[in-house]
């Protein structure tokens, strides 16, 4: 492990893990649109008893959108005001674009919350609910809902930009409640790069020209590996395999699901607790 994380851990260790933030409207300009390929350190991720799911048999199933569908309680609706009280919110900008996707861009940060902090990826995946795995499993699904987001072109770069300076308030909020106060601004360059480094790393794996197991290494050396191993060694392949297998499946099911669906944050990931990827069966 570098040095400069060996020290960066002794404080973000102390952090609790990425659960609902309420400071989601309190935002800051930063720009992910542009990313320069950056190195990804390895950080520290020291693993459980090993998971009782069959991996060999999970997330082999046919993709599918995960589209929230309309009626669903577990839609999040735009209040639809009328009258008096409509007027004045328009009048005060709540109507326009930008406020629609940051309220949107809200929303999709709390379903990326949502995947990271259930127990059941920790327990599938033989991870140790630490900061550390915490973060890269944050990195990972933010990424792919940037990735997404950016397939709709200008309009979907912009929601994503929004999305990621929720992101970066939310560490930044939780790295400083650490009492990192006085090197704050250091270990947020930090992360950032990691973010950047990451999300450069999942973009080149699934290139076309790409092979499969790049991808399964990247996820190791991003997720799993605590020595900067570039490959994962025998006993933990096939839990790698299975996070690449999910991973992949992710890809392809948010490539179905449609843009409204994206744009209003009405999409969750795939379960884990069972082998539906339904969810509306949730």
């Amino acid at each position: 492990m570098p040095p400069r994380w060996s020290r960066a851990l002794t404080h973000l260790s102390k952090l609790q893990s990425f659960h609902s933030s309420k400071h989601f409207g309190m935002i800051h300009r930063q720009s992910y649109a542009a990313v320069a390929p950056a190195a990804a350190d390895s950080i520290d991720k020291s693993l459980p008893t090993k998971s009782s799911v069959n991996l060999d048999k999970m997330f082999r199933s046919k993709p599918c959108s995960l589209a929230v569908p309309r009626g669903s309680p577990l839609r999040v609706e735009d209040p639809n005001y009328e009258g008096l009280k409509r007027v004045i919110l328009k009048m005060m900008l709540f109507y326009s674009k930008q406020s629609k996707s940051i309220r949107g861009a809200n929303v999709i940060y709390r379903r990326v919350l949502t995947q990271v902090d259930k127990p059941a990826i920790y327990e599938v995946f033989n991870l140790e609910k630490t900061f550390q795995t915490s973060f890269s499993l944050l990195v990972l699904h933010m990424w792919l809902c940037l990735r997404r987001l950016k397939a709709e072109g200008k309009e979907g770069v912009e929601l994503g930009q929004y999305v990621y300076e929720i992101y970066n308030h939310d560490v930044e909020l939780r790295v400083s409640k650490a009492g990192v106060n006085l090197l704050l601004t250091k270990w947020m360059k930090e992360l950032e790069k990691i973010f950047y480094g990451n999300i450069v790393a999942y973009d080149a794996a699934l290139l076309p020209e790409a092979t499969r197991e790049e991808l399964t290494e990247v996820i190791w050396r991003n997720i799993f590996s605590d020595d900067g191993t570039s490959k994962p060694d025998a006993s933990a392949l096939r839990t790698v395999q299975a996070m690449e297998r999910y991973v992949r499946r992710e890809v392809s099911c948010l490539s179905l699901t449609d843009k409204e669906a994206m744009f209003s944050g009405n999409f969750m990931f795939s379960p884990l607790e069972s082998s539906s990827p339904d969810p509306r069966k949730r």
